[in-house]
């Protein structure tokens, strides 16, 4: 088994090198220059996003659509994979992290947009949609629709699943001493309460899951950024400079190159805000909507507030509190460094925990639609109860197992499905129009 765990890591590092590096970046940039810096239209697509909208057909609201969506990307990933991304490319894989995810809010709008466009109704009267159906009839792959869908479900139990499920009984262990099977049991039987539902049941939950974790986790944060305050220009100058520089180990930082700080960036950000891997496509489907164009913006929020906001938030808190106290970290893992950040604040191991824990449930719920939607491309109604039950079982098993194995074969699962997806978006760009405000 270690040989393998060790196979795969060695993979990882090829496929998540400067040719992923540069396929991710080039998609992200390229559509950022035809849609003419779509991102400009942030603000608008914030202010759409809670604006009611019934006129066109759909299942959810674009609210509820978006939460969704970033119900299964505001995961661990925000926290963990950042200080991993923090501990492993230094504090310049922050920038390219942040670079990620502005630059890939105009891949998120393109691929949303063809979602949308290409979503077909269902006999029961629901909408389908995701790069599975782009792929089919945009650009005429049932090939790679196939593969898209199978690496879907891989991924739904692995990076939204069984990794999220492992991360809610080791905090509650840690910070509680609570049982991984009772806890996981628990998880298991609540999430799978909302997934049972289907659509409308996940998008409510999210709708007021989502809001209220990420307003308490960003308030815990401001708290630790205002007792660093002393060091915020010094992070941010570090965070940049050590983006363009190889620099060697100083303080409570290893010592990084360019290439890997870049590495563990654009990892990190495509796993935090799955830009380009074509999962938030699938529940942007599923909105309700007569323009594409709108809901691609909304849409695209999210990765606004996963990457451009979130990720840079836990980085610069992390990167502070090293400036700081570059002693707190003695002792502590790669993972832990928010955790050291989180410990100068009254009962801060607690307050993470809590997000944590939030975090994750939000994940294996938000996820669950992204594999339900490939379980139903693949094989119709009769697969979706069987992978229900499957994908609640999973919760428990990742509860109750040791996934470093898990975490390697995700980051692979996830190159396989960026790939398929990243192309159809730059063979079919001529689909896909800048944004008007008249849209």
């Amino acid at each position: 088994m270690d040989a393998f765990y060790q196979f795969i890591k060695n993979i990882n590092q090829v496929v998540w090198g400067l040719p992923m590096i540069l396929l991710l970046l080039g998609t992200h940039a390229f559509y950022t220059i035809k849609l003419r810096f779509v991102q400009r239209f942030t603000f608008l697509g914030i202010r759409l996003s809670v604006k009611k909208d019934d006129t066109g057909e759909g299942d959810v609201s674009s609210f509820a659509s978006l939460a969704t969506i970033l119900a299964a990307t505001l995961g661990t990933g925000n926290i963990i994979g950042i200080s991993t991304a923090v501990a492993l490319g230094g504090p310049g894989a922050i920038f390219w992290c942040w670079i990620t995810g502005i630059f890939g809010m105009a891949t998120s709008y393109a691929e949303c947009y063809l979602s949308i466009r290409f979503r077909k109704k269902t006999a029961n009267g629901n909408y389908v949609g995701g790069p599975m159906y782009v792929l089919e009839q945009g650009l005429h792959s049932k090939s790679l629709a196939i593969i898209f869908s199978l690496c879907t479900l891989a991924a739904s139990f692995g990076v939204g699943c069984t990794t999220q499920a492992n991360s809610i009984t080791t905090t509650t262990s840690a910070t509680w001493n609570l049982s991984p099977s009772t806890v996981g049991f628990i998880t298991a039987i609540v999430c799978g309460l909302v997934i049972v539902g289907g659509v409308k049941s996940i998008s409510t939950v999210c709708t007021r899951l989502v809001p209220a974790m990420g307003l308490f986790y960003i308030v815990s944060c401001f708290i630790i950024l205002i007792i660093n305050r002393s060091f915020l220009l010094q992070a941010i100058r570090l965070i940049v400079s050590s983006a363009f520089t190889s620099h060697a180990a100083t303080g409570g930082f290893i010592g990084s190159t360019i290439i890997i700080a870049a590495r563990q960036g654009v990892a990190k950000g495509l796993f935090t805000n799955e830009a380009g891997l074509g999962s938030a496509a699938i529940a942007a489907a599923s909105a309700k909507t007569e323009d594409p164009s709108r809901q691609a913006l909304v849409s695209m929020t999210a990765t606004f507030w996963d990457t451009v906001i979130m990720c840079a938030v836990t980085g610069l808190v992390i990167v502070s509190n090293l400036l700081h106290f570059p002693d707190s970290i003695a002792g502590l893992s790669n993972a832990e460094l928010t955790t050291a950040a989180f410990a100068v604040i009254p009962f801060g191991k607690v307050l993470l925990s809590f997000s944590l824990i939030a975090f994750a449930i939000a994940t294996l719920i938000g996820w669950s639609f992204f594999g339900e939607s490939a379980a139903y491309y693949l094989f119709g109604d009769k697969g979706i109860q069987i992978y229900k039950i499957f994908y609640i079982v999973m919760i428990y098993i990742g509860a109750v197992l040791s996934l470093d194995l898990v975490w390697e074969l995700s980051d692979l699962v996830n190159a396989i499905m960026a790939f398929p997806n990243l192309i159809a978006l730059l063979l079919l760009y001529k689909l896909v129009p800048k944004y008007s405000k008249k849209t």
